[in-house]
């Protein structure tokens, strides 16, 4: 691979610790920290994506490179770094925080000039673990492997994952926070993206005072990644803020369309750029559940709920808009800024349920109830929300509704399906779109494979037994969700699984 063409621009740039110490501590007015991976002897290689590696410029993975992958044996033009951030956890303010458990390695440009960062998770402590070690477990990183790259192929803004590697090490993990730790095998993921850069790069500056720093960064990341605003003209910052806004206002809606609950939205898991970041106590949905959260954490007040993910990304947005305001001056503009976002996101939103029911456009006077009767329909049914919009595709007529639904249906519940069906029809008939036209959008918006928590369960233990051939299928399966390469994944969760953990719920653990 070409690794001698990684540099480090963000190192260049902005003030940090050449220390290289990984105590525990804070880094007032630094930006990042220099730190040196942890030692891994009987490292072993599960997984290389050499599609990715080839897009970004990295190009072909040869037998030497496998201790990179481990974050070993680097070489003198990688100056490894974690950087400093701080951020609102579950609607408090957290203050200093930063990569605990990643470390870059820098970017790498490809034949197209575009960059992007590489970044291990799990390869050692960072001055910002926070009395953690730095490690990860392969149960977190098969998990991440696999769903950032299922989201690529979903078409959802998203980081994307290089490579997944054994450290050959034991890390203890309690897995619930209940007072019950084991040991599970440590591993590596890299994981790659234009920018990792978050809404929390920004707190931190904004609550240190650190002004220029602030103004800085943000010239770096418009500079870097939003090259059509231009930062000679009249309210860059404007522009800046704007932009995010409406590229998350995108990425709801996409998490939305596919049934992805994150799980963790805090500010400091925000990208800048509108992408899917930090895969921890996710879950794609089974049963349709405005109120489901995977993340045991969250189930008090449920916070980050499926259905208040967008709430939580404007309010997120509010905070990222503090943390501007010294740039941007204007209290109006980014209260507008958000107003919008919520009407962007509906907008959004309307139009792209209209897709997965194979409608051509919303009528605001009669799709509100319309909509509103199908929640009420798929929540009180407890109908699985990939598997329904996959029956809609077909004859309905003929659909077994008890294969997709988490209760025993009785009459009355056939009645009211029925009779929503009867008004699904009526609705179709207003389309100005062909039968074939139709069709063609429903498939392009409904996958028929999702990445379910019960599968990367049984992934998990089947590499844990030392069984590749499960992860490698599930690899196959989710490059082509919108196929049924597997139908018999194609299925709504076994009943066997509805209490196990990390098949319905999960906690931060990694």
């Amino acid at each position: 691979m070409n690794i001698h063409l990684i540099t480090q621009p963000f190192l260049d740039q902005f003030p940090g610790d050449f220390s290289g110490d990984t105590m525990q501590r804070q880094t007032p007015k630094m930006l990042f920290a220099t730190v040196e991976p942890a030692l891994f002897t009987n490292y072993k290689t599960i997984t290389f994506n050499q599609e990715l590696s080839n897009d970004i410029g990295l190009g072909s993975f040869e037998p030497e490179d496998e201790a990179f992958l481990a974050a070993q044996d680097l070489p003198k033009n990688i100056r490894t770094y974690a950087t400093a951030y701080a951020g609102h956890q579950f609607g408090q303010w957290a203050g200093q925080l930063g990569d605990g458990r990643a470390i870059l390695a820098g970017e790498i440009q490809n034949t197209s000039r575009e960059t992007t960062e590489i970044q291990w998770k799990g390869a050692g402590a960072t001055p910002y673990s926070r009395f953690a070690d730095g490690r990860a477990v392969l149960r977190s990183s098969v998990r991440e492997y696999l769903m950032s790259e299922a989201m690529h192929h979903l078409g959802v803004p998203t980081t994307r994952a290089l490579s997944l590697a054994e450290t050959g090490e034991m890390v203890t993990r309690d897995i619930l926070y209940n007072g019950n730790p084991k040991q599970e095998k440590g591993a590596v993921v890299i994981r790659t993206a234009p920018s990792f850069i978050r809404f929390g790069h920004f707190q931190l500056l904004t609550a240190q005072n650190e002004i220029d720093t602030l103004k800085n960064l943000a010239d770096f990341c418009i500079q870097r990644y939003f090259r059509e605003i231009k930062t000679d003209e009249p309210q860059p910052y404007h522009q800046f803020f704007k932009k995010i806004a409406e590229t998350t206002a995108n990425l709801m809606v996409e998490w939305q369309r596919v049934g992805f609950t994150h799980g963790v939205m805090n500010t400091d898991n925000m990208s800048i750029l509108g992408l899917s970041i930090d895969y921890g106590p996710f879950s794609m949905l089974d049963e349709y559940d405005l109120n489901f959260t995977p993340n045991t954490t969250d189930l008090p007040g449920r916070r980050y709920a499926f259905g208040r993910q967008a709430e939580m990304a404007q309010w997120n947005l509010w905070q990222l808009g503090n943390a501007l305001f010294p740039l941007i001056n204007d209290v109006d503009f980014i209260e507008q800024t958000l107003e919008d976002f919520g009407t962007d996101f509906w907008n959004q939103y309307d139009q792209m349920m209209c897709s997965k029911m194979g409608l051509d456009t919303f009528m605001k006077d009669t799709d509100v109830d319309f909509f509103t009767d199908w929640q009420n329909l798929m929540a009180s049914l407890k109908l699985d929300y990939t598997l329904f919009f996959n029956a809609l595709e077909k004859d309905v007529h003929l659909i077994n509704w008890q294969d997709i639904s988490y209760k025993s249906l009785h009459t009355e519940d056939l009645q009211r399906l029925n009779q929503w069906i009867n008004s699904y029809q009526n609705r179709l008939a207003l389309n100005k779109i062909a039968p074939n036209e139709r069709l063609a959008l429903m498939s392009q918006n409904n996958p028929k494979f999702t990445l379910r928590n019960y599968l990367l369960h049984e992934c998990i233990e089947e590499l844990n037994k030392g069984n590749i051939s499960y992860f490698n299928q599930l690899l196959t399966a989710l490059k082509n969700p919108y196929q049924e390469t597997f139908p018999e994944w194609s299925i709504k969760r076994p009943k066997k699984y509805d209490e196990v953990v990390g098949c319905s719920t999960l906690s931060c653990s990694s």
